[in-house]
């Protein structure tokens, strides 16, 4: 486990040195599906690089990544990585961004990473071991108050052919007189729920690239992270949840417009 760590760390750090060195630079920009959907010559070269520091030191394992998408060995060991989460946050100059990268092993997450290299925070978590930022240990807020939480979301590219259109369920939050912010990058949203800045977290029709690191982070600091359901949680779920525990159920309510 210890070169495992010892490699992630490296390849955040890596990828995390480019993204610091382009930020706010010039660099070429293409449109992926939607005209919004952006990709830049950073998360290819990021990508690159992690990649490289992986398969230099295990060239037996699977990787799943956002944008070479599957490189298929039939390991049990899979990375999953994301080289820049919140590629429009980066394309804007807006310094919310971040590496991200996991570490499955059969249908277990080993390990996980989030790097933000413009605001100096890397979140590291360790199945069994805890949640770190910058190595100091994190935890979930205590907050059991629906009512003072304060939540943060994500919109999708593309709308999930969902019951009901996600801007009601955002609505049903926001009338109730509650902070909901978006910043931009589903990794970072969840580790800010890790360690307390938010109570909870939604979102629809994100990737295992997307979620993968920040969902041990979680869960290693404390908190719950489930799909709507409240079923236990997949990394390759459309639908995520995720808390500090204590106001899951009153998400869940609101969600599917249940009385509270």
């Amino acid at each position: 486990m210890a070169e495992l760590r010892a490699v992630m760390m490296e390849a955040a750090q890596e990828a995390g040195k480019i993204i610091r060195h382009y930020f706010q630079g010039t660099f070429r920009i293409e449109n992926k599906d939607t005209i919004n959907n952006l990709v830049t010559e950073v998360d290819k070269h990021a990508e690159d690089k992690i990649i490289d520091i992986i398969k230099a030191s295990f060239p037996e394992h699977d990787i799943i990544s956002e944008e070479v998408g599957a490189i298929k060995t039939e390991s049990p060991y899979q990375w999953i990585i994301d080289p820049i989460d919140g590629t429009v946050n980066f394309a804007h100059g807006i310094p919310i961004c971040c590496v991200s990268i996991g570490l499955k092993h059969g249908d277990d997450m080993l390990m996980g990473v989030v790097y933000n290299p413009v605001m100096n925070e890397l979140f590291f978590a360790e199945k069994g071991k805890g949640a770190f930022l910058n190595d100091e240990p994190i935890s979930v807020s205590k907050k059991a108050d629906f009512r003072i939480a304060c939540l943060v979301t994500g919109f999708p590219y593309k709308w999930p052919q969902a019951s009901e259109h996600p801007i009601k369920v955002f609505e049903r939050f926001v009338l109730e007189g509650l902070p909901v912010r978006r910043l931009g990058s589903a990794a970072i949203d969840l580790c800010w729920v890790a360690c307390g800045r938010f109570d909870g977290f939604w979102e629809y029709n994100l990737n295992p690239w997307d979620i993968a690191a920040g969902y041990l982070i979680v869960e290693e600091a404390g908190g719950r992270i489930t799909n709507f359901t409240g079923e236990p949680y997949s990394v390759f779920d459309k639908e995520t949840l995720a808390t500090n525990g204590l106001i899951h159920d009153a998400m869940l309510q609101r969600i599917h417009n249940k009385e509270q």
